[in-house]
């Protein structure tokens, strides 16, 4: 066991210094990207369950990173919808992953395009918002546990965090 994993260690070095090393003027050139912290998700569904809250419309709010990954959830009391804590976070990964809200899907497939519904792994269901900065997604927000309309005011709302 040990003799594999000097072997195995040795190999690793060997393969590493023969990579070239980035120069530090190749770093520098790098392109930035702003990300979606863990506060920042958390401010946004605040202000999500707020309005959900003004309105009493409990609902499930879910906040995803750019690659559709969960940061944030949260499931109101009384949430009306059982299965709103698995479409939620969906709806949130489809508008990050697409770029757009997630009823552009359903009103493609609504307006005469039904391949859309061929799009695997995807909710095409309003209520999923990307989160936008400085022109680039860095993340969504999606809403389930009221009406497609109640859904969608609930996540502007926690994007209008974003303006505060």
């Amino acid at each position: 066991m040990i003799k594999s994993l000097t072997s195995a260690a040795v190999l690793l070095f060997t393969l590493s210094s023969a990579l070239p090393a980035m120069a530090a003027d190749d770093v520098a050139s790098l392109p930035t990207k702003p990300v979606l912290t863990l506060q920042l998700a958390k401010k946004i569904a605040a202000a999500a369950a707020a309005e959900a809250d003004k309105n009493s419309w409990p609902s499930v709010i879910a906040i995803v990173d750019d690659g559709g990954w969960p940061l944030y959830l949260e499931r109101m009391n009384n949430t009306q919808v059982t299965a709103s804590a698995l479409i939620a976070p969906e709806k949130a990964r489809t508008a990050a992953l697409f770029k757009r809200p997630s009823a552009d899907l359903e009103n493609a497939i609504n307006n005469g395009r039904p391949a859309a519904i061929t799009a695997p792994g995807f909710v095409m269901m309003e209520g999923g918002l990307p989160i936008v900065v400085n022109g680039s997604v860095i993340g969504a927000i999606g809403v389930s546990g009221g009406t497609k309309a109640q859904d969608s005011q609930i996540a502007k709302a926690g994007l209008e965090a974003l303006k505060h």
